[in-house]
């Protein structure tokens, strides 16, 4: 509101307030009438903005019932000042919180893309390099070992900040390393026996074990919502399975496996994770050290160093030196997708985690068919619809 004050014929003075003529200068009390009370046809009042009055030298002004009251006369001279309340400072708090508003969401569907797109590459180039190269736990082993290279370089050069991390954070750490090594080397024997739509067709059904093992055996209870959204998840897997045209039980065991140890994996991170101030970035970058550590024996000792140098010159001999490029493409794409993904849990919550983890296997199962030309019959292209939405619904219901 805005005050404004207009008088014709005479200004305010102090004599006006406290009287012309004064036998001394004791203090003493002069009231005034209230705003409301005058009726001067010579004074008008606007109001628009709230009018603030400094004091005058020598007077202390107070309300009370609604009078303006002057005390402590110290002198006769009178200084007025009036200025109108800004409101700037509230618009341009509002304007940044605005702005930081979107400058999050902008920040979240950049990861999200990022998420994808990085996981769409590593799918189609870890199939390339399994179908001239069909020793899944090598190639387990050297997308691991990648990772930790990469970020040991990057904690070196000082890219990137080093955790501060202490004997029991790496305790905490070690069962989850276990249950991501079980589910990696699982899903990638998976993918080398079937086709990439296939293996996450089934994957999209995690989501279905993730409530039965913690409703057996972590006593955990959820809403009847939450158990009739597994009813399409399973219904659609088992129909894309039964329908598959490639179909192998190894593969389809693979990718039930990786479904049960990423659940467990996650039960563990979520134990793990509390109280910890590592980054999820750093944190996956030692998740894939200690993994490393616990798959390079196993490798050896399923696969051998005979069976992979013999494999390698096939594979040579068929690409040619693009084979290399294709083993180091999925080794470099599956840390990085792996990466964004714990980045991006960082800023968002576990429910749109989930959503988004739903809509990055649409992404891969549409573009692996369409560049492996995979054949789809309409009744298995079904059963994957049917249990994407059991996934998308269960995501809802948990909400």
């Amino acid at each position: 509101m805005i005050s404004s004050v207009k008088q014709s014929s005479a200004a305010i003075g102090v004599a006006d307030l406290v009287g012309r003529k004064s036998p001394s200068l004791r203090p003493r009390i002069a009231s005034v009438a209230p705003l409301s009370a005058i009726r001067s046809p010579s004074l008008s009042l606007l109001t628009r903005k709230p009018l603030y009055l400094a004091s005058p030298e020598g007077f202390v002004f107070g309300f009370r019932d609604g009078i303006v009251s002057a005390a402590k006369p110290r002198g006769l001279a009178f200084k007025c000042e009036a200025y109108e309340a800004d409101g700037s400072e509230n618009v341009e708090v509002s304007h940044q919180e605005s702005r930081s508003a979107t400058a999050q969401k902008v920040k979240i569907g950049i990861y999200f893309a990022t998420w994808w797109a990085l996981n769409v590459v590593f799918n189609i180039y870890n199939k390339k390099v399994l179908n001239a190269f069909p020793y899944p736990w090598l190639t387990s082993t050297l997308s691991l070992a990648t990772g930790s290279l990469m970020m040991l370089i990057s904690w070196a050069t000082r890219i990137a900040e080093a955790p501060k991390t202490d004997f029991n954070f790496w305790k905490a750490l070690a069962p989850v390393a276990v249950a991501h090594t079980i589910g990696h080397v699982a899903a990638t024997v998976s993918m080398s026996k079937v086709a990439v739509s296939f293996t996450h067709i089934i994957k999209s059904g995690e989501p279905a074990f993730s409530v039965l093992v913690s409703r057996f055996l972590l006593g955990e209870t959820f809403p009847v919502p939450v158990y009739l959204s597994l009813l399409p998840i399973i219904g659609g897997c088992a129909l894309a399975a039964v329908t598959e045209l490639n179909f192998n039980m190894t593969g389809f065991m693979g990718a039930m496996i990786s479904n049960v140890a990423f659940v467990f994996r996650n039960i563990f991170s979520k134990r793990g994770m509390k109280g910890t101030s590592v980054s999820g970035m750093n944190y996956y970058a030692c998740l894939s050290m200690l993994s490393l550590l616990i798959l390079t024996p196993f490798a050896i000792a399923i696969e051998g160093p005979q069976m992979w140098a013999a494999g390698w010159q096939t594979a040579i001999s068929q690409i040619g030196p693009h084979f290399i490029w294709w083993v180091a493409a999925q080794s470099v794409f599956y840390h990085l997708y792996n990466q964004v993904s714990y980045m991006s849990l960082d800023e968002i919550s576990p429910l749109t985690f989930s959503i988004g983890n739903t809509m990055k296997r649409i992404s891969v199962i549409v573009s692996s068919i369409i560049i492996f030309h995979t054949p789809v019959q309409p009744i298995n292209a079904l059963g994957a619809a049917i249990a994407i939405l059991g996934t998308f619904l269960y995501s809802q219901a948990k909400q």
